[in-house]
C-alpha cells in the first residue's frame, strides 16, 4: 500500500476511534479501564471494529479481503493496541487463526473460511497444551482416521478466544509416533458439533490482557470430516511454524504500542511539571530518560519495520526476522518501560488516576508480547540453531550475494517502496544463512558516509560519528564468530543448549537491530516527514545499541540529546505517532486538567 495511502487509511481509524482521554469517544481509556478492572471481554470495542473493517485487512484480496501489504493490519493494529492491547489481542487472533489455513489451505478451504469470517466467524488458533507449552511435538492430542474423516480427542489449553470463537484450527497427533511428520492441522466448527462434545474449560485470570479470554477446550471423539483438514496429512508441523511466524512479526505491535503511549503519558506530565525552577522535561537526568526511551522505541520501530515487511519481500528468511524481531523487541521494550516509568515517578502507581491510571495497564499489557506465540526461549533456540550459518554469512558472503541483498533491503527498509504480493506459503522453517539486514548493512554503512558528505557541519559530524558506531557494532559479528565456534569445540553435544549459545545469539539481535537502523535510515531518507530523519535520534540509537556491550560508554554528548528531545517534542506536540511512519492521531477534544494534577 503507498505511503500517502496507508497514512490515509490511519487517520481514518484514528478519527473513528476518537480522542482516547474523552470519555464521549468511541474508545476511551475510562471504559477501557473499566472492563479492565472488571476483567470483562470488550465485546463493544470488538464489534465496532469488526464493522469498521480491521480483519478485512490481514484477508486475502483473492477471496474477498482487503490484505494487500502485511504492514497495513500491522499499523491499523498498532493505533488499536495504543488505547487497549485487549483489545487489540482479542481482534487479531481470528486473523493469525486463519494464517494455517492461508499457508496450507485449498483455494476453496480459503474462500469458505474467509466467507465465514465476513460473516462474522471468530476463529482461535488451538496449538499448545496443558502440559508440553511449546514443545510442539510432545502434544497428545490424537486425530484418529476413520471413514470419512477423523476423531480428535484431548485438550488445548491457554488459547486465545477459545471460549468465543465459533472455530478452532487445532494441531493434532496423526502418526502414533509423532516426530515432524506425525502431526496434521484442522478446523474444528465448535458450533456445529453435538452438544456437550466440545467442553469449554474455564477462563483463566490474568496479570495483564484482564479482560482477555484465554481459556481451552476439551474433546473426546469429536469428528471432523476429511474437508477440515489443512494440508496433507503429516505437514501440521510445518504449516504451524509457519503460522507462527507471521504472528511472532506482528505481535511486536502490541509492545511497541504499550511504550507509545507510556511515553505520551510521560510527556503529558513533565512538559508542564516544574520541579526545581524546571520543567521535569528540562532537568538534564531526566531530559536524557526521555530521550534514551524515545531512541529505544525507534530503534525497535526500524526492527519491526524489516520483520514485517520480510514477510512479503524474504519470505524465505522470515524465520531469522521474526525470530529476532519478537526476542528483541519485547524484552528491549520491557527494559524501557521500566526506565520511563522512573521518570514519570508516583503517578505511573496510581490505578485509578483519571489521565494516568491507563499507565499501569500498558506496563502489564506489554508482557504479553514476550511470551505469546513463542516466548524467548523459543525465538533464541530457533535462531541458536541457525547462527553459525548466519556468521558465516554475516562474516564472508561475496560481493554479489552482498549486492542482491543490499538491492532488497532497499524494499524491506523503504517505506515507500511497493513490495511483491504477500506470499505465506513461501515461508520456510530456516534461512540458509541468509540475514538481508546484516548481509545489506555494509551497504547502508557506506550510503550513511555519503549523505554525511552532503550534509551541513553538525549534522555531518553525527552522521560520521553514527556511521562509525554502525561499524563498530557490525563488525562485533567477527567476534560472535569466533566465539560460537569455539563454544561448539569445547561443548560438543551440550552447544546446542547451552546458556552460552543463547547469549551470543543475543549479540547477533544487536547487530540485526544495527543494521536496521542504519538501513531505514538511509532507505526511508527521502520519504520520512520532518523532522525525520534526524542524525542525532540515529546517533542515540545506535549508542543505545551500543551500551549493550560497552554500557560506560557514550558516543553522544549533552547537544545530541537536546536535539533528539525537540524531535519528541515536536511529534508529541503535533501529536503524531512515535514511529517512522508518524501518523496524524486523533485530534485532542478532552479536557486535559487532569493531565496536571
Amino acid at each position: 500500500m503507498p505511503k500517502a495511502d496507508l497514512t490515509a487509511l490511519a487517520a481514518r481509524l484514528e478519527a473513528h476511534l476518537g480522542d482516547p482521554h474523552d470519555p464521549a469517544a468511541r474508545m476511551p481509556f475510562t471504559r477501557i479501564m473499566e472492563l479492565d478492572e472488571r476483567e470483562e471481554y470488550p465485546h463493544e470495542f470488538v464489534g465496532d471494529l469488526r464493522g469498521w473493517g480491521v480483519p478485512e485487512y490481514a484477508l486475502p484480496g483473492e477471496q474477498g479481503g482487503r490484505a494487500g501489504d502485511v504492514e497495513a493490519e500491522f499499523n491499523l493494529v498498532r493505533l488499536i493496541a495504543r488505547r487497549d492491547p485487549t483489545t487489540a489481542t482479542a481482534l487479531i487472533i481470528t486473523n493469525l487463526s486463519f494464517m494455517p489455513v492461508w499457508i496450507g489451505g485449498s483455494q476453496e478451504q480459503k474462500q469458505r473460511v474467509v466467507d465465514d469470517v465476513k460473516r462474522g466467524l471468530r476463529l482461535s488458533w488451538g496449538l499448545s497444551e496443558r502440559g508440553h507449552g511449546s514443545d510442539l511435538l510432545a502434544n497428545e492430542m490424537t486425530a484418529e482416521k476413520v471413514p470419512g474423516g477423523y476423531l480428535l480427542t484431548g485438550g488445548k489449553w491457554l488459547i486465545g478466544n477459545a471460549t468465543r470463537s465459533d472455530g478452532m484450527c487445532v494441531f493434532a497427533r496423526t502418526g502414533a509416533r509423532g516426530g515432524p511428520g506425525g502431526f496434521s492441522i484442522f478446523v474444528l466448527e465448535k458450533r456445529r458439533t453435538p452438544v456437550g462434545s466440545v467442553v469449554e474449560l474455564p477462563r483463566e485470570r490474568l496479570h495483564g490482557l484482564r479482560a482477555m479470554d484465554i481459556s481451552g477446550i476439551e474433546v473426546d471423539g469429536v469428528f471432523v470430516p476429511d474437508a477440515a483438514r489443512i494440508g496433507a496429512e503429516g505437514q501440521g508441523l510445518e504449516i504451524a511454524i509457519k503460522a507462527t511466524q507471521t504472528a511472532r512479526a506482528q505481535i511486536s505491535s502490541i509492545a511497541l504500542s504499550a511504550v507509545d503511549t507510556g511515553l505520551r503519558l510521560t510527556l503529558d506530565f513533565t512538559e508542564w511539571r516544574v520541579i526545581l525552577g524546571k520543567a521535569v522535561s528540562d532537568i538534564p537526568y531526566s531530559r536524557r530518560q526521555l530521550a534514551e526511551v524515545f531512541a529505544d522505541l525507534m530503534v525497535c520501530d526500524a526492527v519491526s519495520l524489516g520483520a514485517v515487511r520480510a514477510l512479503q519481500v524474504v519470505p524465505q528468511q522470515v524465520s531469522v526476522w521474526s525470530s529476532v524481531a519478537k526476542y528483541f523487541v519485547p524484552t528491549a521494550l520491557e527494559q524501557t518501560m521500566s526506565q520511563l516509568s522512573v521518570v514519570l515517578g508516583a503517578r505511573f502507581f496510581l490505578r485509578g488516576h483519571p489521565h494516568y491510571g491507563v499507565y499501569q495497564k500498558m506496563l502489564r499489557d506489554l508482557l504479553v508480547a514476550n511470551f505469546a506465540d513463542g516466548n524467548t526461549v523459543v525465538n533464541l533456540r530457533n535462531l541458536g540453531s541457525q547462527l553459525e550459518a548466519l556468521l558465516a554469512s554475516a562474516t564472508g558472503a561475496g560481493e554479489q550475494t552482498r549486492a542482491a541483498a543490499a538491492e532488497r533491503a532497499a524494499v524491506l527498509y523503504g517505506i515507500d517502496r511497493a513490495m511483491p504480493p504477500y506470499r505465506p506459503w513461501e515461508q520456510e522453517l530456516h534461512a540458509r544463512g541468509m540475514d538481508d539486514a546484516v548481509l545489506a548493512a555494509p551497504d547502508g554503512v557506506r550510503r550513511l558516509r555519503a549523505l554525511a558528505e552532503q550534509a551541513k557541519e553538525e549534522e555531518r559530524d553525527r552522521l560520521a560519528r553514527a556511521a562509525d558506531t554502525a561499524a563498530e557494532l557490525l563488525g562485533h559479528a567477527g567476534s560472535i564468530a569466533e566465539r560460537t565456534a569455539a563454544l561448539r569445540a569445547a561443548l560438543g553435544r551440550e552447544y546446542a543448549q547451552s546458556a552460552e549459545l543463547f547469549d551470543l545469539v543475543k549479540e547477533y539481535c544487536l547487530v540485526h537491530a544495527a543494521a536496521a537502523c542504519v538501513l531505514t535510515f538511509v532507505h526511508s531518507h527521502g520519504a520520512l516527514d520532518d523532522p525525520l530523519p534526524n542524525a542525532a535520534l540515529l546517533l542515540l540509537q545506535l549508542e543505545r545499541l551500543r551500551r549493550r556491550l560497552r554500557p560506560h560508554e557514550a558516543v553522544t554528548d549533552a547537544s545530541d540529546t537536546d536535539e533528539v528531545m525537540r524531535v519528541m517534542r515536536l511529534m508529541h506536540r503535533e501529536n503524531r505517532l512515535f514511529s517512522h511512519w508518524q501518523f496524524p492521531l486523533a485530534e485532542r477534544t478532552a479536557d486535559l486538567s487532569a493531565a496536571r494534577s
